[in-house]
């Protein structure tokens, strides 16, 4: 799968059909065999593919999401495009100065005081002594770890690494700046801090290359994402579709399997569902819906009484966190009868406030007083739209002006 480039000039980073393999051993046997075959340029006869057949394009001033569960493949991409990895398979080409923070404390030496570190680790990534020099009170500014600039490094805490090493790879303003999950360690404000110089970065013409399990970053810094699963793209293109069907994936795979329903020769003696539908407000049967439009849950149950019962239907989370439900002798709603022992009904959602992303919508037949619970269908309705607002519904709301009360509380 070929991803999107907006650019027309030559990609800063490009990949076509690019793989990793990682040699395995067992035995001492299989590891000298391994040995033998890397001297000799064979390939190795037992091996573990992290990655297979990747196609990326980067372009200046783009911002990139690599997304993915753990062990899917993304930090070795990473690592690809940063040059700290060869890849085993498919082309590569770099036309840019690329920066990465990949992992806690990469090029510092633990021995070494932070104000060392910063020389020996811009020292590596090509700078003379005369240049860092000139950055590095603003290296050290940006790090804020005060009097432990001049301690060991083996003395800093993971946040105060990540702190260090964030502050020496932007000071180098490179064309592209790779970054892994590195800031989920950092504190609030310094991740703040780090978000702000990102948004900068890339309003100064920057491109970024983000891997987060924050969908959230993602969406709010990336205009484009690629989905890595099992080593292999999943989804490639617009951030916000991408991660939308990166967290439906997950909501169905959390979910538990239904239980099967009886088979056709089953007789009940209460009142069971038959069929289930949602139609939009044209009248034709789906399952896909925008945000904010009518909804109109369609249901047929059988009851061998030929009486009505009761009837509740609502909607829930793919993943089973409820959202709404509603009993039909609310209302004082009586099912309509469609033949001897067969009723049907419609509940109408009219403008409804679902936050996009994949749902449940259930019906259960109940009992006359609506109090035991006879036989339930469910159906999922997938609601399309874009928003970064966060939860189930949409509320509706509005930002004003705020105001002081009890005196000049928070000074």
């Amino acid at each position: 799968m070929t991803s999107p480039n907006h650019g027309t000039s030559v990609p800063l980073v490009h990949l076509q059909g690019v793989g990793k393999d990682y040699a395995t051993v067992s035995t001492t046997g299989s590891h000298i065999k391994t040995v033998f075959d890397l001297l000799l340029g064979r390939a190795v006869s037992h091996k573990y593919t992290a990655l297979s057949d990747i196609d990326i394009s980067i372009g200046r001033g783009e911002s990139w999401g690599i997304i993915g569960e753990n062990g899917a493949g993304k930090s070795t991409l990473l690592k690809i495009i940063a040059g700290v990895v060869k890849h085993s398979s498919g082309e590569k080409s770099v036309n840019g100065r690329i920066s990465a923070l990949l992992e806690l404390g990469t090029g510092f030496h633990p021995e070494y005081s932070g104000r060392e570190n910063v020389f020996l680790a811009s020292a590596l990534m090509g700078w003379t002594r005369a240049e860092t020099s000139e950055r590095l009170e603003d290296i050290l500014a940006f790090a804020d770890i005060g009097e432990h600039i001049d301690h060991a490094v083996k003395t800093y805490s993971s946040g105060m690494i990540v702190r260090l090493g964030f502050a020496v790879a932007t000071a180098l303003k490179p064309d592209l700046l790779v970054t892994d999950e590195v800031l989920a360690v950092g504190d609030e404000s310094f991740q703040k801090k780090c978000l702000r110089w990102m948004e900068n970065y890339r309003a100064d013409g920057g491109a970024l290359l983000l891997c987060s399990h924050s969908m959230y970053h993602v969406q709010s810094l990336c205009d484009n994402a690629i989905w890595i699963h099992h080593g292999r793209t999943r989804a490639c293109g617009e951030a916000f579709a991408v991660t939308q069907a990166y967290l439906a994936y997950h909501e169905q795979k959390s979910l538990a399997e239904s239980p099967q329903r009886p088979g056709a020769e089953f007789q009940a003696t209460y009142a069971c569902m038959e069929s289930l539908w949602i139609e939009s407000p044209a009248g034709e049967e789906c399952h896909e819906i925008d945000m904010g439009t009518d909804i109109l849950l369609h249901g047929v149950y059988t009851a061998p009484d030929d009486q009505p019962t009761v009837v509740m239907a609502g909607a829930a989370r793919i993943d089973g966190t409820p959202v709404f439900g509603t009993f039909s002798n609310e209302g004082q709603f009586v099912t309509n009868r469609l033949a001897p022992g067969r009723f049907g009904f419609c509940l109408r959602l009219r403008s409804h406030p679902l936050l996009p992303g994949k749902y449940h919508f259930k019906a259960h037949t109940l009992d006359v007083h609506g109090l035991r619970l006879f036989d339930t269908l469910q159906i999922e309705l997938s609601v399309r739209g874009r928003t970064r607002e966060h939860g189930l519904v949409r509320i509706e709301h509005e930002w004003v002006d705020g105001h002081l009360r009890h005196g000049n509380r928070g000074k």
